[in-house]
């Protein structure tokens, strides 16, 4: 996957090279159009609010503007509450329209819905068009201060808002906006009374979680999509390495998987060779059972569609890259529409890329690796210098791998309350998520046959039973929680934590 993997979930379609994993790190939900009851509408709208730029100095007033999304049609005075959204690395209105289950629930928990924009992604930019423009003027993009935005946003509304000064507050976030639910829950918790953090993978730091466990869960996921398929994925490296060596390997190369650039150069050969991993990592991410249409329009079960032409790893090298062609064209043009394949873009555009390539080289330090026999990639080790020298070739700073945890305390976490953690068995991420629980109030759902948040996404008929309890189980939670969260986790909580594996026709009716 070549030396760029270290940097790990930088540039979510960006034109330089980057590695394959965690790019499309944000909330995914369905299009109401395939949802098995009437669309939900969602309405909402759009506020801004001048936050500091920086909340931990006094040197400077300098402010920007922060935008959120406020949605109250069932929003009640009396009984209600308020469940906010910790915005992640993109635009709001994106994840607002594509974040279902809190539209699903608004009515039965009578909430007012809040979507908050993060710091640095969308429309909100400390510093305009010249936010990028170095590190100097990125030095305020940090989850802390975005923690802090949110705690500011919180306080506003309930000064401005007639009716919420004594509303409870619930934190929902997926991925890196989970990650932020948990922690905001962690350092704030006079703000908000509990948080539902889904496909969070608050503990894929420093070594808490071995640094394969990513791409094994990638590899595992093809593996049980279709016989061979993860072992002619693992056998095609060494036949684009092959082909790319012969005379006139690379234009056969070029032409075979129908690039748009053609590849002239090692350089060229080893990007291709990224761009086809994340496509696998991605694949794994949005493997959801309907249609999707959040990073490219997939199928249904998009990893078995792409496995129907992975059935045979013993064939020539030229025969094994044309039918990894097929496969990747049912992620790069189920629609029909694409003619030719651009290794430069894995996803839309609605995700921060230098944002995240920023955060990914300070803050964010998470350690992938891959051996090419527990996984179908490329061995490739975790290499803490030679990650931290790209990111200071690219931004001029380097990583702090250890703050993460002593911010926010690794798996040291037991002293906080009231916080649901949920994860996808097919989901990469679970690896790095809390999967146990850690005590009465730190509880753990585990989702068979659920991918990334998936319980974030709005209900439909073609959901797995398994993904439908989750969903129910968290509103029960929440709903209880609202008057007593803790009462309500302890009565209906044991020390283990819930592992959905049902059946599907049996009667959940002790619900």
């Amino acid at each position: 996957m070549g030396r760029l993997l270290l940097l790990a979930f930088l540039m979510f379609g960006a034109a330089t090279p980057v590695p394959p994993a965690l790019r499309a790190f944000s909330s995914l939900h369905l299009s109401n159009s395939f949802s098995s009851r009437p669309a939900v509408a969602m309405k909402y709208s759009i506020h801004y609010i001048q936050q500091k730029v920086d909340h931990f100095g006094f040197n400077t007033d300098k402010t920007f503007k922060q935008r959120y999304l406020i949605a109250d049609t069932h929003w009640r005075k009396d009984g209600g509450s308020i469940l906010f959204y910790t915005g992640n690395e993109g635009d709001i209105i994106w994840f607002c329209n594509n974040t279902g289950f809190m539209w699903d629930v608004a009515e039965e928990l009578k909430a007012m819905l809040v979507f908050a924009e993060h710091r640095y992604y969308g429309e909100s930019l400390p510093f305009g068009a010249h936010s990028f423009k170095d590190s100097r003027h990125l030095n305020f993009l940090t989850s802390e201060q975005a923690l802090a935005d949110f705690a500011e946003l919180i306080r506003h509304l309930k000064r401005k808002i007639p009716g919420t000064e004594n509303q409870p507050v619930i934190a929902l976030g997926g991925s890196y906006g989970g990650m932020l639910a948990a922690w905001f829950r962690m350092k704030y918790p006079h703000m908000v009374v509990g948080a539902l953090a889904s496909s969070a993978p608050i503990w894929h730091f420093e070594n808490l979680v071995p640094c394969g466990v990513f791409m094994k869960t990638v590899t595992k996921d093809f593996r049980e999509s279709g016989p061979n398929c993860s072992e002619t994925i693992r056998r095609s490296w060494d036949a684009i390495n092959r082909l790319a060596r012969k005379g006139t390997g690379l234009h056969w190369l070029s032409e075979a998987l129908h690039l748009c650039t053609p590849l002239t150069n090692s350089q060229d050969v080893q990007r291709l060779k990224d761009w086809i991993s994340e496509t696998w990592v991605n694949l794994a991410m949005v493997d959801y059972p309907y249609e999707s249409d959040f990073l490219q329009p997939l199928p249904a079960w998009p990893i078995k569609v792409v496995c129907q032409y992975l059935k045979n790893p013993n064939v020539s090298d030229s025969l094994l890259v044309q039918n990894i062609f097929q496969a990747l064209n049912v992620y790069y043009n189920y629609s029909g529409q694409a003619r030719c394949l651009n290794i430069s873009e894995t996803a839309t555009s609605s995700l921060g890329a230098l944002g995240w390539s920023y955060q990914a080289c300070t803050e964010m330090v998470m350690p992938f690796c891959s051996n090419g026999i527990d996984d179908m990639f490329e061995p490739n080790s975790w290499d803490l210098k030679e990650f931290s020298d790209d990111c200071f070739r690219q931004w001029g700073v380097r990583p702090r791998p250890y703050w993460i945890t002593t911010v926010y305390g690794g798996k040291n976490i037991s002293s906080h309350t009231n916080i649901i953690f949920s994860n996808g068995e097919l989901d990469p991420w679970s690896g790095g998520g809390v999967t146990k629980n850690v005590t009465d109030t730190l509880v753990a759902i585990v989702i068979p046959k659920g991918a990334h948040h998936l319980d974030l996404r709005a209900n439909t008929a073609f959901d797995p039973t398994t993904v439908l309890l989750a969903r129910s189980l968290e509103v029960r939670y929440m709903k209880h929680g609202l008057h007593n969260w803790s009462r309500a986790l302890t009565a209906f909580h044991k020390r283990e934590s819930h592992f959905l594996c049902f059946s599907e026709s049996r009667d959940f009716s002790w619900f």
